[in-house]
């Protein structure tokens, strides 16, 4: 078990290397099962080669199997997916008072399942495939245009669908409220994806601990 500071530290660490080079830092956000941790995180500009460094992170209780429980998740109407984005918005508004300003050459960087079904979905995959997956960039429209494909789906046509599944049909759009109640906060243009995250925190701290790798 770990705290949730470690977990938003960890999804750093994992997450890190697809900041973009030329950018000044992102939005993270790892949309769990019971909680969303979201991290502000930005290079040093005057330190050429920075590594990035977290500002801010913060940690709300709500998830992508609490928010369908209390909402339900297999059939959701634009009026039950509305109420989702504004219960969660409520938990991210005060982060994003404080920490969501100049946001001038920032970016958004997602890990979950849900991002990356998002991202299998807008590319059309017949199967989850991690290598066209993990890195990909999607803009606002891609992302609403890809929300917006999922709310028109059934239950049934979720669960068939080999980029959801039926272990994910009943919660992939209580994560997209999730989503956005989190681009509401912080409207960025850009979205990367990652498949990655706790696991690959992890393995590089061990490494470094191991020093097989030098810290930054």
């Amino acid at each position: 078990m770990i705290d949730r500071e470690t977990e938003a530290t960890l999804a750093v660490v994992g997450c890190s290397p697809l900041l973009d080079p030329k950018g000044r830092g992102a939005i993270l956000f790892d949309i769990g099962g019971g909680s969303t941790e979201l991290v502000r995180i930005e290079r040093d500009p005057e330190v050429q080669n920075a590594a990035p460094r977290i500002k801010a992170w913060m940690s709300i209780p709500l998830g992508v199997v609490t928010i369908a429980e209390h909402f339900g998740g297999r059939d959701v109407t634009h009026e039950s997916y509305a109420r989702m984005v504004q219960e969660v918005a409520q938990y991210v508004a005060p982060f994003a008072a404080e920490h969501g300003v100049d946001l001038r050459d920032m970016h958004m960087l997602g890990t979950s399942g849900t991002v990356t079904t998002l991202a299998g979905i807008h590319l059309n995959l017949a199967r989850y495939d991690r290598r066209r997956i993990d890195g990909v960039w999607m803009n606002d429209a891609d992302i609403s245009g890809t929300i917006a494909r999922l709310l028109g789906m059934s239950y049934q046509q979720r669960a068939s669908n080999n980029c959801i599944s039926i272990e994910r049909a009943d919660l992939v759009l209580a994560g997209c409220a999730i989503l956005d109640a989190i681009r509401d906060a912080f409207p960025l243009p850009r979205l990367r994806v990652a498949d990655r995250g706790l696991r690959e925190g992890m393995l590089v701290e061990m490494m470094r601990e191991d020093g097989a790798l030098r810290a930054c």
